[in-house]
């Protein structure tokens, strides 16, 4: 009988084994991982950023958890001795449209309290003198990381404190019962008095096995990236990010440095045909009928249809994707856009084809499902556990 049992190693899943043992020291954990390592899946896959929280509306949990998370990580990365650069962010506004939006978002930014300065053209231009746009928002705050290297020492910390993690362990049964959960795997069984699940592009499956009752699914969204010549990776000095379109669910083709000094452009969103399937040409059928027999799944693509068509015709032609690099660095070329490995985004989609924005829980006497952590879930890991940790106590 553990004391609790955390389903899940990506950053989530650690972060919050790690804070349920600093904050119960002797208890015990078992962390139940189906890959053979660690952060194997969405937080493997991303870009890397630290993000300010700019985007998010005042007062939602994206919001406040962002902040918070961005000076929690930047201190267990100096606590840990993990590299990270505090590089900051352009969002560019490229057309008399885009400056009027970036003047919105510079008052939301006001209004999350994240400290942002309006950058005119002819300083744009000094600043980075291969991007292109009438003016831009700089968020100083912005940094890059490794968060696989986040991962690894979350990882030793669970174990320092006692924390059992197994690997290559994939759950088939979960049951609440009175006094405990039990967990399933093949050949194992184990019982928690308390259980967590954060199971990123999993979590409606581990929530429906559990025998939750869910009105959403999880749609993959494939985020594809290519990734500049070695030559070009100081074409940028900062982030350059895109001033988002509200309309759209997501922010757009932005040019990002990563932690090993390269740099990479991307992402697009398409729907995927394989919820971990990060090659081209992946399809998994079982994944596909789970959103495609799921009502609120043609209703998103209904409502979205001009954007994902777009996004679509980018994906199959490289040129229209050059095109909206080119918005804001036009020097790059065709050739420039080298492969880099595909992202897949865990979106939780409701049955009226609403796409869930924010953070979304599900919780009983003994369990709690994280069933949606949307980005900047990275960022903000250390946070949500502590949420996380905060709800299991108060469901006691």
């Amino acid at each position: 009988m553990f004391d609790y049992c955390v389903i899940g190693g990506g950053i989530v899943g650690l972060a919050t084994a790690m804070r349920l043992l600093e904050t119960y020291p002797g208890c015990s954990l078992i962390l139940l991982e189906k890959e053979e390592a660690l952060g194997k899946h969405q937080t493997g896959h991303n870009s890397g950023v630290i993000h300010a929280g700019i985007y998010y509306p005042p007062g939602s949990l994206k919001a406040e958890l962002c902040r918070k998370g961005a000076d929690a990580t930047k201190a267990f990365c100096q606590e840990n001795g993990i590299r990270f650069d505090v590089c900051g962010k352009l969002l560019v506004a490229t057309s008399a449209l885009e400056v009027q939006r970036m003047e919105a978002l510079h008052e939301r930014s006001k209004q999350n309290t994240i400290e942002v300065r309006r950058v005119s053209e002819g300083e744009l231009k000094e600043r980075e003198p291969n991007i292109r746009g009438l003016g831009a928002l700089f968020v100083a705050s912005t940094g890059i990381v490794s968060y696989a290297d986040v991962c690894q020492a979350m990882g030793r910390r669970i174990r320092a404190l006692g924390g059992e993690i197994r690997l290559s362990t994939r759950v088939t049964g979960i049951r609440e019962v009175i006094d405990s959960v039990d967990i399933a795997s093949a050949g194992e069984n184990w019982q928690a008095k308390k259980l967590v699940v954060c199971g990123g592009l999993q979590s409606d499956r581990l929530a429906v096995l559990a025998g939750l009752s869910i009105e959403h699914r999880i749609v993959p969204f494939r985020g594809e990236y290519y990734r500049l010549p070695a030559p070009k990776n100081d074409i940028v000095r900062h982030l350059i990010y895109p001033v988002p379109d509200p309309a759209l669910p997501f922010l757009g083709v932005h040019l990002t440095r990563m932690i090993d000094g390269s740099v990479t452009v991307g992402p697009n969103a398409v729907i995927g045909f394989a919820r971990e399937g990060y090659p081209r040409l992946s399809f998994n059928v079982s994944d596909m009928a789970d959103y495609a027999l799921f009502p609120g799944f043609w209703k998103t693509v209904f409502a979205n249809r001009g954007s994902a068509v777009t996004e679509l015709r980018n994906s199959l032609w490289k040129p229209g994707y050059l095109e909206e690099c080119r918005k804001y660095c036009p020097s790059l070329e065709l050739a420039d856009l080298l492969p880099h490995e595909a992202g897949i985004r865990a979106q939780a989609v409701r049955k009226d084809g609403a796409l869930i924005h924010d953070f979304l829980f599900a919780q009983t006497d003994r369990m709690l499902h994280v069933c949606n952590a949307p980005s900047p879930a990275a960022t903000s890991a250390i946070p949500i556990a502590e949420m996380i940790r905060d709800r299991l106590i108060q469901g006691c």
